[in-house]
C-alpha cells in the first residue's frame, strides 16, 4: 500500500500523549510492514523533529488551527492525489471531508461531547464540526479504548462495524529502566496534561492532607502544561505547598524515564480519558499505581492497580495511603499485553481493509472486542 499519514496536527512538545502516539505506532508499522510506502504530510513545525517515514513537507503551521484546518480540507487531498495515495490515516481526531482515497481516522476520546464545559467556547464549534465531518467521511474509524468506541456509536450515526477498537501499545523501554527509588527525596509521579479534566487540584490538595502524615514525601506533576496551569500553580501557593510539589511541563523522553525510576508510586486521579497511557507506562515501570476507578483507565488496569473514586477527597486519601503501606503487584506482567507492534499490525489490517485490499490473519489489539 501508499499509506498517506496526516501528521499536519502535530506540535513536537505541545499536543500531549497524541505525539507519543503517532510517533510510536509510525515505527511500529514501518518495523512490521517495511513493504509498504509510507507518506507523512507533515507541518513546518515538525520539519526540525522529524517523523519515521518519507516525509512529503506542507506549506502550513499547525499553530496557526484556522490555517492548518483549511490546508487540511484543501490543500492535503491534492497532495495525497499527486502522491497517489491508496489510503489517507488520520491520527490525530480529524480528516479531509473531500479526499481522494478512502480514510481511517482515530478518535482518542469524544471528550467535547461528555464534556463540553471544559472547552473554550470559541474552540467547541469547531470541535463539534470537524469531528463530526471527519467520523462520515472515513470508511473506517479507530477507537482507542471500548469507552471511546460505545461514544462514537452514541454521539455519530455510524454503523458498529465500522469502528474499530485498537488499543495503545506501551513504550518498551519503560520494562527495563531500572527502578531507583529517590530515598533522599521520596515522590509520588504524576504524568499528565494540566488540563481540567485531569483533576490535579484536587490531587493537591489532597496531597496537603496526606503529607500531614508523610512529611517528607513529595509530588511531581509532569507533562504538558494545559489550560488549568495557572489555577493549579496558585492552589500549590495558596496551601503552602510550593517546596512539596514541582510542577515540571513537557519533558524529553529521556527526562521522564528519569523520572518514573526513581519514584516510590505513581497516581492518576483523571476525571475523564480516551485511554490512559501514563497508568499503563507506570505499570510497566514497575511502579505501584492508585488511579481512578472510571473506564478505560479500570480496563488498562486490569486489577493491578488501587482504584479511587476521583470525586471523593477521602476515597483518594485512602488509596494514597495504601499506595505506601500496602503497594498492589502485577502491573509489569500485565502490561506487557500491550505492544505497540500489535497495534501496528492491526491498523495496517484497518487501513487494507478500508482501501478494499486483503488483510493478514486477524492481531486484534483489543482486549475486550470490537
Amino acid at each position: 500500500m501508499r499509506i498517506g499519514v496526516n501528521a499536519l496536527y502535530l506540535i513536537p512538545g505541545q499536543v500531549g500523549g497524541t505525539e507519543i502516539y503517532l510517533r510510536s505506532l509510525l515505527e511500529a508499522m514501518i518495523e512490521s510492514a517495511p513493504s509498504h510506502d509510507y507518506f507523512i504530510f507533515t507541518n513546518q513545525e515538525t520539519q526540525a523533529d522529524p517523523l519515521p517515514g518519507e516525509a512529503v513537507p506542507q506549506p502550513v503551521r499547525a499553530s496557526n488551527r484556522p490555517s492548518r484546518i483549511l490546508w487540511e480540507q484543501t490543500g492535503l487531498p491534492l497532495s495525497a492525489l499527486r502522491q497517489r495515495i491508496d489510503v489517507l490515516f488520520n491520527p490525530g481526531f480529524t480528516a479531509p471531508v473531500l479526499a481522494p482515497c478512502p480514510q481511517v481516522t482515530v478518535f482518542h476520546d469524544l471528550q467535547h461531547k461528555r464534556h463540553p464545559e471544559h472547552f473554550r467556547l470559541f474552540d467547541l464549534p469547531a470541535w463539534r464540526l470537524m469531528l463530526f465531518a471527519s467520523a462520515c467521511a472515513s470508511q473506517r474509524l479507530i477507537a482507542v479504548s471500548e469507552a471511546t468506541r460505545r461514544d462514537l456509536l452514541r454521539y455519530y450515526p455510524l454503523e458498529a462495524n465500522r469502528v474499530h477498537i485498537i488499543e495503545h501499545g506501551v513504550d518498551e523501554r519503560m520494562f527495563a529502566i531500572g527502578r531507583e527509588p529517590d530515598a533522599a527525596c521520596p515522590y509520588l509521579l504524576c504524568v499528565s496534561t494540566l488540563h481540567p479534566h485531569k483533576n490535579l487540584e484536587r490531587l493537591v490538595s489532597v496531597f496537603g492532607r496526606f503529607r500531614e502524615r508523610h512529611p517528607r514525601l513529595r509530588l511531581v506533576l509532569a507533562g504538558m502544561k494545559g489550560f488549568r496551569t495557572k489555577v493549579i500553580e496558585q492552589s500549590i501557593s495558596e496551601l503552602g505547598l510550593r517546596d512539596a510539589v514541582e510542577v515540571t511541563g513537557w519533558l524529553e523522553r529521556e527526562q521522564l524515564y528519569g523520572l518514573y525510576r526513581g519514584a516510590i508510586g505513581f497516581v492518576y486521579p483523571s476525571t475523564f480519558e480516551g485511554f490512559g497511557m501514563p497508568v499503563l507506562e507506570a505499570l510497566a515501570a514497575g511502579l505501584p499505581v492508585a488511579c481512578s476507578g472510571i473506564e478505560p483507565l479500570r480496563s488498562v488496569a486490569g486489577g493491578t492497580a488501587l482504584l479511587f473514586d476521583p470525586h471523593s477527597d477521602d476515597s483518594m486519601l485512602e488509596a494514597l495511603t495504601c499506595l505506601i503501606t500496602s503497594p498492589p503487584e502485577g502491573g509489569v506482567a500485565w502490561a506487557r499485553q500491550f505492544s505497540w507492534r500489535r497495534a501496528a499490525q492491526s491498523t495496517l489490517e484497518v487501513l487494507a481493509s478500508a482501501a478494499g485490499l486483503p488483510t493478514a490473519p486477524s492481531h486484534r489489539s483489543s482486549h475486550h472486542g470490537t
